[in-house]
């Protein structure tokens, strides 16, 4: 890049910072035989590209955001999409985008810069893999295409490997179903004191759409398609409040079921009458795709045409490991094809798996070689034991790790025997809130505490909700293990110190039109060492 072209690019942006508090941004990582880069001058591939196209309309209509940081790197995506719900509206050539990354918002300090090609095959999406950074830094970056920009997003590296850290804040969130309810939650999210965002899953929800809360009144069908998936994708993403809050923080991301399909496991769907192994299989691809493409992943989460590799582990110094789970891709099919039921036989089978036999065997070895205060399992589905029926016989939900209770054991004996301290498991799927302790056994409620679980609820799915309900009162009624639960929209934010966990559950009063307030249902505190759920006193709005 000139310098003068630099200088108009700063200039422009510099006159655009207005479209940060709008979200207008996009990006995605770039994998197999298309992760090349362009490199050749920006202004001469522009030149290319607009020979053989007309000028695009606005591109960055999706938003920005990063994910993944590392040390010293850091994934900046983008997605070029004038008609966002119409495939994105894009010619069937590359286009090269421009990147830069500053120490300051108003890119006075450029410390990165380069050009990305986006590509129809990847939805003209790009993920920028931005090495070279300083740990624990603050950056600011944006996007630029023919003559247009995007807003400017903010990200931070994570802390040097095995330096000391002194606190880590974070939220996580997930079940976002856009026809329930406004994302508000992420509005307030954005404006939080945060180092990060965790997101569980349920980005998008594949049924049927046709929402009586939001102004877009038209109605979408099941998604099959790729294209299908790609214009679910945009229609969640050109919310401005989701746009702000990943414009805000860099994103650790994950799926669940219904990025995918309803409660499938595996290689088989919930419902097998519904659709056929091989077609679902074919939908599972095409899902895959469409989620790589949307996301802040790196080239090592690009998928084949078989699987997405998801699992992963992301350290911020000796403070605190992520060990980010995958419990849908590689989980054994769902007891007869059903959730709740009895404890069986089947269920409580020694080689069912919720992980798989190499995720499960990576997540020992990282537990048992971790060097970090706290070990958190940032995962999708309820963890602890949940018995919802009263009295002596039980009733458990066949998908969560109640299904799949041998991998469970195995990993808590794991905890157990090496002297594991500190576990802690942040879990999404569930739509309430919730606060566990995770027993030696749980039928014995004297049995050690190896560790406690923090279940966030949705940002939007449920609706409005309510502070509890008769659910929820029987699980706290019925399971000693169980805290607190609650049943409103929200998100959890986290407070990490060599000392001390403290967990606060944000929950809004209604998600049925924008504006909520939003206030601090119930805070925890885990003491290092102790695996015990101290409730703290908060103060009522």
């Amino acid at each position: 890049m000139t310098e003068k072209e630099n200088h108009h690019f700063t200039d422009e942006v510099g006159r655009r910072n207005f479209l940060k508090t709008t979200g207008k941004g996009v990006g995605i990582a770039l994998g197999a035989t298309l992760m090349n880069t362009l490199p050749v001058n920006f202004a001469s591939a522009e030149s290319s590209a607009s020979s053989n196209s007309s000028n695009l309309a606005y591109p960055f209509t999706l938003g920005i955001a990063s994910g993944d940081p590392l040390p010293d790197s850091v994934v900046l995506w983008t997605r070029l999409a004038p008609d966002p719900l119409n495939g994105g509206g894009m010619p069937s050539h590359p286009f090269p985008v421009q990147w830069e990354v500053s120490l300051d918002e108003d890119f006075n300090h450029v410390v990165k810069r380069g050009t990305e090609l986006s590509k129809p095959q990847l939805a003209h999406s790009v993920h920028v893999e931005v090495e070279g950074l300083k740990p624990s830094t603050w950056y600011y970056y944006r996007f630029k295409s023919q003559d247009h920009f995007s807003p400017a997003g903010k990200t931070k590296t994570a802390p040097a490997y095995g330096s000391p850290l002194d606190k880590l804040s974070f939220a996580f969130a997930s079940c976002q179903n856009w026809q329930a309810g406004f994302y508000t939650a992420y509005q307030h999210m954005a404006k939080d004191d945060l180092d990060l965002v965790v997101h569980l899953g349920d980005y998008i929800y594949e049924g049927k759409h046709s929402s009586n809360v939001r102004p877009n009144k038209e109605v979408y069908p099941e998604i099959y398609t790729l294209e299908d998936y790609r214009n679910r994708y945009a229609l969640y993403k050109l919310d401005s409040d989701l746009q702000a809050a990943h414009a805000s923080f860099p994103w650790i991301v994950v799926f669940d079921d219904h990025e995918v399909d309803n409660n499938w496991a595996g290689e088989v769907p919930q419902d097998p009458h519904k659709q056929s192994r091989e077609d679902f299989l074919k939908r599972r691809a095409l899902a895959f795709q469409a989620y790589y493409e949307h996301m802040p992943l790196r080239r090592t989460s690009f998928p084949d045409e078989n699987s997405i590799q998801l699992y992963r582990q992301l350290s911020f110094g000796n403070l605190v490991d992520f060990n980010v789970l995958d419990t849908r891709q590689f989980r054994d099919t769902l007891v007869n094809y059903s959730v709740w039921q009895k404890p069986s036989p089947e269920s409580m089978d020694p080689n069912r798996s919720i992980l798989g036999e190499q995720q499960e065997q990576w997540l020992l070895d990282k537990l048992g070689t971790s060097q970090a205060k706290w070990n958190v399992l940032a995962q999708q589905v309820f963890f602890a034991k949940r018995d919802n029926k009263l009295g002596v016989e039980e009733e458990i939900n066949m998908d969560k790790w109640d299904g799949y209770s041998a991998t469970r054991d195995r990993i808590l004996h794991f905890v157990q025997e090496k002297g594991i301290s500190n576990l802690v498991v942040l879990t999404g799927d569930q739509h309430n809130n919730w606060a566990n302790e995770i027993k030696a056994d749980f039928n014995d409620p004297n049995s050690a505490n190896l560790g406690v679980e923090f279940v966030g609820t949705s940002i939007s799915s449920g609706g409005n909700g309510a502070d509890s309900n008769n659910s929820l009162k029987l699980a706290l009624a019925e399971n000693p293990h169980i805290k607190f639960n609650n049943n409103q929209r929200g998100y959890v934010r986290c407070t990490v110190t060599p000392e001390n966990w403290q967990t606060d559950f944000m929950v809004l009063p209604y998600v049925n039109r924008p504006g909520a307030p939003i206030q601090t249902r119930a805070s925890f505190n885990v003491e290092n060492g102790k695996q015990t759920l101290q409730q703290l006193a908060v103060a009522q709005a």
